[in-house]
C-alpha cells in the first residue's frame, strides 16, 4: 500500500514540476510576444510563441492606447492534470510608427 501511495505522490510532484516549467515558458513567450506586438510585428509575436511556449499554446493580443498586452495559455502538459489551464500575460508600450 505504501508503495502505491509513494507512486501517486511522485506522479503528482512530477506534474507540478511540469506545470511550473510550462508557466515559466508561457511567461517568457508572453513577454516576447508583447514586445514584438508593441513594435507592430504581430506575425513575429505568433512565431515567438510557437518557438518559446509549450506545444499547443494559444496567443491572444489586445490592448488599447499606449499599451499592448499578450496572453499565452496552454492546457496542462501530459494529461496528468485535466482541466488545468496555464496562462501568463505581459504588457509592453506601443512604439510609434516611423
Amino acid at each position: 500500500m505504501a508503495l502505491a501511495v509513494l507512486a501517486v505522490v511522485l506522479v503528482a510532484c512530477l506534474a507540478g514540476v511540469a506545470c511550473v516549467i510550462a508557466q515559466s515558458r508561457c511567461a517568457d513567450a508572453a513577454r516576447e510576444a508583447a514586445r514584438l506586438a508593441g513594435r507592430g510585428d504581430s506575425a513575429g509575436a505568433s512565431a515567438a510563441v510557437a518557438v518559446l511556449a509549450p506545444a499547443g499554446a494559444a496567443l491572444s493580443l489586445g490592448g488599447d492606447g499606449d499599451l499592448v498586452s499578450a496572453t499565452v495559455s496552454v492546457q496542462a502538459i501530459g494529461g496528468l492534470l485535466p482541466g488545468v489551464t496555464i496562462r501568463a500575460s505581459a504588457a509592453a508600450a506601443r512604439e510609434p510608427e516611423s
